[in-house]
């Protein structure tokens, strides 16, 4: 369970670091935000028990790793009944190449972005996911290079 909280300028800079960089020591984060670090790291976990901070994780360069191929897929459904929709987002919780899905308004039900080694292998996740129980169709995108990836909120207030 989650607390209410209001935010202020330190904890709107607190969560700017933070998602800039989610690897920073509470000394260095503290030395940002101008606190010292003991009630900067009471912060940092007040923010994280009112569910402000989500979690962290590493960003990982997915072609070092052998998964040079990005993918985006428009999922589009024959259905859009609620176990159809849920039968379906169970079966992208198994796909571990699908890295990012949204349910979508409009023409379109699902966007996922995917992941795969090479274009064979985007070529068997399709085939999979187009002969997946009420996909009515699929239309994909490869992508040819980022030019932004930020974390998902803007920080306007800092």
């Amino acid at each position: 369970m989650t607390r209410a909280m209001t935010l202020d300028d330190v904890d709107w800079k607190i969560l700017a670091e933070l998602q800039r960089d989610g690897a920073l020591t509470n000394v260095e984060l503290a030395r940002r935000v101008g606190l010292t670090p003991p009630p900067c790291l009471r912060r940092v976990h007040a923010l994280q028990e009112a569910g402000y901070i989500e979690g962290y994780r590493a960003i990982l360069d997915a072609g070092r790793l052998g998964y040079s191929v990005i993918c985006f897929a428009f999922v589009h459904l024959a259905s859009q009944a609620e176990g159809d929709l849920a039968a379906f987002q169970e079966r992208v919780a198994g796909w571990p190449n699908v890295r990012e899905c949204w349910t979508l308004s409009g023409d379109i039900d699902f966007l996922m972005k995917c992941v795969t080694e090479d274009l064979p292998s985007l070529q068997a996740f399709v085939t999979e996911l187009t002969a997946t129980p009420n996909v009515r169709n699929v239309r994909t995108a490869l992508a040819l290079g980022k030019v932004k990836d930020e974390g998902l909120v803007p920080m306007l207030r800092n």
